[in-house]
């Protein structure tokens, strides 16, 4: 049987359409440039810090079909920094040009259930769950037990869109199910999912990329820290086994091919107490915890997505450096000076005009020779 093959690559000089204008998009554009591709930005935000480093920049909502059709009149492929856009958004946007990744890997990645049992028919763990789209489901779904987390399906990161449930040990089903009735209507009362408690030492992630030609590359697993539910802190690499960072790597591989990914992907996971990984989320798109590629790669994860999107070969994603890198978070970009006076940091300040409290204004990465990372 003949393979059909791959379609040419998009070369230097055409136009990357990037929907969304945030820190991933402004930091794609700059990557874009260094292989000498423009980049042009659409997104609602007037205010979009990506659009200061791109060629071109369309500021529309992302229904508005006229806008959508315009934008894809004046690019040659178009991806995506924020896996929010509306499927619908996609469909008539590749109707002119490619969109990598494609409305069939948002469709599941935007909506949770379809998510986890994606990775549940792909072979790797979970953590228990069903889905509550009304009262009816809350007596079956009270048998996760007292603690468990309620999110809605559709909408949500950083947090938002969940609800901790934390009753003592021994709640009888109905308090449990009462519980959970308040917190489904505290979310909207809309499609929800609820998820066991997971008992986890760590949580890490994978960076992986498939290319136009079904290549698969993939980034080193690494171990991310959160407060209040935003990622602030991405230790390089994760410390552990060597067989447990194995199976992470083959699963953020094994999901990207199911899915039919082309460009990047963060796939972010729990390690359990016993050893075990657990499949947490899925991000289409270039992520927050591996901006320490850009000092510790040879390539990063910016010029990764460039390259699987227009087709070009997927590099080799080795490090020459072990990394941390640390979020700036609010007010915390206030300490842009002594960072910049201090050897060997590399801060990177996202040109938002305003701190405020959860609010990612810039990061800084420190490196450290291979296996000696702190």
């Amino acid at each position: 049987m003949s393979i059909a093959p791959a379609p040419p690559a998009i070369p230097p000089g055409a136009t990357i359409g990037i929907l969304g204008g945030g820190q991933l998009g402004r930091m794609a554009a700059l990557a874009a440039a260094a292989l000498g591709y423009r980049c042009h930005i659409f997104c609602p935000d007037e205010h979009s810090p990506a659009f200061a480093v791109a060629a071109a920049h369309t500021i529309a909502d992302y229904a508005d079909g006229a806008a959508l059709d315009a934008f894809a009149a004046v690019v040659d492929v178009i991806t995506l920094e924020f896996e929010n856009i509306p499927v619908e958004a996609l469909e008539r946007l590749a109707r002119h040009r490619p969109v990598r990744p494609g409305a069939d890997v948002l469709r599941v990645t935007q909506d949770r259930l379809l998510e986890k049992t994606f990775v549940r028919d792909h072979g790797a763990g979970t953590a228990p769950f069903c889905a509550v789209s009304g009262p009816a489901d809350l007596a079956a779904a009270a048998a996760l037990g007292p603690r468990a987390v309620l999110k809605t399906r559709r909408f949500g990161y950083d947090g938002k869109g969940q609800h901790m449930l934390a009753l003592p040990e021994g709640s009888d089903a109905e308090t449990i199910a009462a519980a959970l009735h308040a917190a489904w209507e505290g979310l909207g009362g809309g499609d929800c999912l609820l998820e066991g408690f997971i008992d986890f030492t760590c949580e890490i992630s994978v960076i992986v990329a498939r290319g136009l030609d079904g290549a698969v590359q993939s980034y080193v697993p690494v171990e991310n820290r959160h407060a209040g539910h935003i990622l602030r802190t991405t230790l390089v690499p994760a410390f552990l086994p060597a067989p447990l960072l194995a199976e992470a790597e083959a699963i953020a591989r094994r999901l990207a091919e199911g899915l039919g990914l082309v460009g990047l992907m963060a796939v972010e996971m729990f390690v359990t107490r016993e050893g075990r990984i657990l499949v947490n989320e899925l991000a289409p798109r270039c992520h927050n915890s591996g901006h320490w590629t850009i000092e510790a790669c040879l390539v990063s994860q910016f010029q990764q997505q460039v390259r699987a999107v227009c087709g070009l070969p997927l590099a080799l994603p080795g490090r020459h450096s072990d990394a941390v890198m640390e979020n700036l978070i609010g007010d915390a970009v206030a300490h842009w000076p002594a960072l910049l006076a201090e050897p060997g940091a590399s801060l990177h300040l996202y040109g938002k005009s305003a701190a405020r409290p959860g609010r990612k204004m810039g990061h800084v990465t420190r490196l450290y020779p291979l296996g000696q990372r702190p």
